[in-house]
């Protein structure tokens, strides 16, 4: 069996998972208008963290693991929130026994930019690079597990976490993703005509396309001998709806037979779902898909919620952030508000939370979807204190 020991998350609202949900639950929106001619020609809204922050906690990392070497913005994100997760727990991040899974979709893309691609050696903007970056600063013996599957590469990772650690093949897996704010990305999704000029609306009849965000953020898993009430990983599956290279299947099949796998290996009852986290990017065809899908499952009546109103589409590290944030949810009983959502804008009656909710929390489920038909779902328990 495999237990949640530990998260971190590193936003535009916090630096540890603690923080950030602080600032969610008081509805500070982390969604800034970006004015930067070197990210875009026009002003766009996107989440950013505080790089002097990062630098002053980055500074303080590698001195505590003696490590004098230039690094990245996304390496110093990933290496701060990986240290951070790792300090509240007793995983040996040495040990042979332990696994790092990386979870990234773009991972040091800035580097192809004219100004910063003489910065680091030419390879350092390939993903198993950054991999092993990672594990050479924290010293970890195992080569760095490299998950890429668009966005649903977070919740992907920490099923793949689970299933190593259930097979028996490692003790504890460190799962750690990131992506940030660059020309490239920003370019791309212009490209497509998805951003929307405001914070995004996930799940309004408003909603007009969605918001970018950078972040980092780590979760742990292992086993566990305290007696203390746990938060375990119960069951998670994909599957691709095989449908259109960037358009989500219109009846949901993907997700929804994702949905069903997860629920098969949980040995669960929809019935058992108390709250669900969804993908909910604020698109036109993701949102409605994921209500779809949620209907097949006859799950309207559970509270459903979306964090990208707060902190934007954040990538690669989205499944791993927004499981963070469920996590935090589940220990505090408490359900966030979808930033955004006013008036329900899908065409199932599901239940998107436009206020805070104090709710036992004790099975949740977390949804996600990419481009390229990718679907992923997972399902997280927790155990009697």
């Amino acid at each position: 069996m495999s237990f949640f020991l530990a998260d971190n998350i590193i936003s535009s609202l916090g630096f540890n998972t603690r923080e950030t949900f602080s600032s969610l639950l008081s509805g500070e929106i982390g969604i800034k208008q970006i004015d930067n001619k070197e990210y875009y020609p026009e002003p766009f809204p996107a989440s950013m963290i505080d790089e002097n922050r990062l630098n002053v906690e980055f500074k303080r990392v590698a001195e505590k693991y003696s490590n004098t070497s230039d690094h990245t913005k996304l390496e110093k994100m990933l290496i701060v929130s990986i240290d951070e997760a790792l300090s509240s727990t007793n995983v040996n991040i040495f040990s042979t026994k332990t696994a790092i899974i990386l979870s990234t979709t773009k991972g040091n893309i800035n580097l192809l930019a004219s100004n910063e691609k003489d910065l680091f050696e030419t390879d350092r903007v390939l993903l198993w690079k950054l991999g092993d970056v990672i594990r050479d600063f924290f010293e970890n013996p195992n080569q760095t597990i490299v998950i890429s599957n668009a966005c649903i590469s977070g919740v992907l990772a920490i099923n793949t976490a689970a299933m190593y650690i259930n097979s028996g093949l490692y003790d504890n897996v460190v799962v750690t993703g990131g992506d940030i704010v660059s020309r490239f990305v920003v370019s791309g999704f212009m490209s497509f005509l998805s951003l929307s000029p405001t914070a995004c609306k996930p799940f309004d009849e408003k909603r007009d396309g969605l918001s970018l965000g950078e972040a980092a953020a780590t979760i742990i898993l292992g086993y566990s001998t305290d007696d203390e009430q746990k938060l375990v990983f119960k069951g998670g599956a994909s599957a691709n709806d095989a449908n259109h290279i960037s358009g989500p299947s219109r009846n949901g099949e993907g997700s929804y037979i994702a949905i069903k796998k997860a629920i098969i290996e949980a040995k669960i009852s929809t019935t058992d779902i108390d709250h669900i986290s969804a993908h909910g990017t604020a698109t036109p065809y993701n949102d409605e898909m994921e209500n779809i899908a949620i209907d097949r499952h006859n799950l309207c009546a559970a509270p459903v919620n979306s964090i990208k109103g707060y902190l934007g589409h954040t990538l690669g590290a989205a499944g791993i952030v927004e499981t963070a944030i469920l996590l935090e949810e589940m220990r505090q009983n408490t359900i966030l508000k979808t930033a955004g959502f006013n008036n329900l804008g899908v065409s199932k009656p599901i239940f998107v939370t436009d206020r805070i909710i104090k709710k036992d929390l004790k099975c949740c489920l977390k949804m996600a979807s990419g481009f390229g038909g990718s679907n992923a779902a997972l399902i997280i328990t927790k155990t009697e204190s």
